[in-house]
């Protein structure tokens, strides 16, 4: 019996979990309102298992999300095919706007990107990122990966 090709280059969830770790941006996609995909690049945070991402309260990802929380994430790498790795994340965007739980994820974000400030300056910084912002975390309903070095 043929083996199926798609079950070969899934990577398990620890992999995901590893490979999620590795990288420093996340792409977007939301809907606007025409139906066209919107899509921008951002820096995020792992909470609770759940991707993370702040942007401002006005941006268009924001107006959208509002509109249709339905979210795809992709973070991916590798420059020719037989290194290709990826992993796509369909859901639903929670949206943070109180303060508790916005500086929360900004505090993440800030912690994951710039690694080795004093916790004072982390929180100093994340309060600033949160000024006019929202949170979004990442609800996931479906997750797609792949690894193409698993058929070397």
């Amino acid at each position: 019996m043929a083996t199926n090709r798609r079950d070969l280059i899934r990577m398990t969830d620890d992999e995901v979990t590893v490979f999620i770790d590795g990288q420093k941006s996340l792409q977007v996609a939301c809907i606007d309102r025409d139906g066209s995909p919107h899509l921008s690049t951002l820096w995020f945070a792992v909470l609770d298992k759940k991707l993370a991402f702040e942007t401002y309260t006005r941006s268009q990802k924001i107006v959208n999300l509002r509109r249709d929380p339905r979210i795809t994430v992709l973070l991916e790498d590798g420059l020719e095919y037989d290194k290709l790795r990826g992993v796509m994340i369909k859901g639903t965007a929670t949206l943070v706007d109180d303060g508790d739980g916005l500086h929360r994820i900004a505090r993440a974000v800030v912690e994951r990107n710039q690694p080795g400030l004093d916790p004072e300056a982390l929180d100093m910084a994340a309060a600033q990122l949160a000024v006019k912002r929202t949170g979004v975390i990442v609800e996931p309903t479906k997750v797609i990966s792949w690894d193409h070095t698993k058929l070397t």
